[in-house]
């Protein structure tokens, strides 16, 4: 008899063990419609997200190439240009993201397994010896996605491909292009998509609780969707 008890005891015990050492995957499923809505409330409801695009460091050579793009830029655009006496004190030298330019909106976008963010924007900024320049347009950005082990966290990497300047016929849209991405990776790279401590959930059993504690993301692209697989472990407690 104590033999029989023993030997339901280990099997208790290693079915047990076999439960708290299982994992399983829960995957989220976001589609571009989601994100339409999310950015619609983001633009309705908050002020545009603004930064500066000051030159904060900028080297001599790249310097030099702003006021040669800058000339170019300066006779191909129709846009006005203030010229304020002696100084670019008067100047902002920031960019502003907005929900539509010309057209263009703000969107997430999934095409040939990226994620394509146009990105609807105004701006000033002050080239040497120019003044105030005012600019605006849309520029082509990639998000590249990673899982941050350390911080335990999903997070985005924005990437400016390319500005497209309206009415200056792409001119003086490299310029433009360096210093939104030296903003980006100053200001907001990288973005936190999803916090893993966040997704911890609990559920109630007999005698106790059974929580489950995310391990990794990984996220993976489909047709329309941005899919990520959650990785869990089951604990007791």
């Amino acid at each position: 008899m104590r033999k029989g008890a023993f030997v339901a005891g280990l099997v208790v015990f290693l079915f047990c063990s076999t439960v708290l050492a299982q994992k399983a995957e829960v995957t989220v499923s976001l589609n571009e419609a989601f994100f339409d809505a999310l950015l619609e409330s983001v633009f309705q409801n908050f002020d545009p997200l603004e930064f500066t695009i000051a030159d904060g460091g900028i080297n001599h050579e790249a310097a030099e190439a702003r006021r040669t793009s800058v000339s170019r830029f300066e006779r191909a655009s129709s846009f006005a240009f203030q010229r304020p006496t002696g100084h670019s004190k008067f100047c902002k030298e920031s960019v502003k993201i907005l929900r539509e330019m010309n057209g263009v909106r703000t969107a997430v976008r999934f095409r040939d397994g990226k994620i394509v963010v146009p990105l609807a924007f105004s701006g000033n900024y002050a080239p040497p010896f120019v003044g105030c320049v005012e600019f605006a347009g849309w520029a082509e950005t990639n998000i590249d996605l990673e899982f941050d082990r350390d911080g335990q966290r999903l997070v985005g990497r924005a990437r400016v491909l390319n500005v497209n300047l309206n009415g200056t016929g792409g001119v003086g849209g490299t310029v433009i292009a360096r210093l939104i991405q030296r903003s980006i990776d100053k200001k907001l790279n990288p973005i936190e998509i999803i916090r893993l401590d966040k997704l911890s959930f609990a559920f109630p059993v007999r005698n106790g609780t059974l929580r489950m504690k995310p391990l990794a993301a990984r996220p993976e692209l489909a047709a329309g969707l941005l899919n990520i697989h959650v990785t869990y472990e089951f604990l007791k407690g």
